[in-house]
């Protein structure tokens, strides 16, 4: 007889609670989703936030398209279907961190609004603050230091997001960052006055907003 899910038996029951390490802690966990195009900033943006964060006490943890997909995703490809699977797996490792009481940091392209709805699921929509990190196309190829659009636009590179795939605007984005318009600084400040009302110790947990 083959192993199948009715052959398994979580004992989540047992294990210490969220609230718990979140008390350890004395901080409220949040999975924070920048998506965006490629060179829109979602990793800088999400860099100079995780050391404002440190350097208020908060215990962090980024994850990056790259260093996933050089790591836990190295097997998936760049089919609608992989990037589906990616976004799965990456929303379940977000999930794991968010009930360890840690403060999640993604930066991820994930540029299809099934893409992303498929991560409130599995995060929980009253846990994920999903930030749109936007910057006109024309102004991410000039970022591209990797030289990644010009690879695209030269045949190159297959299924390149907002080359031969597309990116569709977020509909339910919680915070959206011009990063063509403002300063990291202003950028980090915006997400701050967002988020730390919800990260912020406190014995009643904060409100959710929405």
């Amino acid at each position: 007889m083959s192993l199948t899910t009715d052959n398994l038996f979580p004992v989540h029951h047992e294990i210490l609670n969220r609230q718990e390490k979140e008390t350890l802690l004395r901080q409220r966990s949040v999975v924070i989703w920048l998506t965006g195009l490629s060179g829109a900033g979602k990793t800088t943006l999400a860099k100079h936030l995780e050391t404002e964060l440190f350097s208020r006490g908060f215990l962090t943890q980024i994850l990056d398209g790259d260093n996933i997909r050089t790591g836990v995703n190295s097997n998936l490809g760049f089919s609608d279907t992989d990037r589906y699977e990616n976004i799965r797996r990456i929303s379940e490792i977000s999930k794991l961190f968010l009930h360890c009481g840690i403060i999640t940091i993604n930066c991820f392209i994930s540029p299809t609004e099934d893409i992303r709805e498929l991560a409130r699921k599995i995060i929980g929509k009253d846990d994920l603050v999903e930030i749109f990190v936007n910057a006109p196309l024309d102004v991410c190829e000039t970022r591209d230091v990797k030289g990644l659009y010009s690879k695209a636009r030269r045949g190159e590179i297959k299924e390149f997001t907002g080359i031969t795939s597309p990116f569709e605007t977020p509909r339910h984005t919680d915070i959206e960052i011009r990063t063509d318009q403002f300063s990291i600084e202003e950028s980090v400040r915006k997400i701050l006055d967002f988020i730390l009302p919800r990260i912020v110790y406190n014995t009643v947990p904060a409100p959710k907003q929405r």
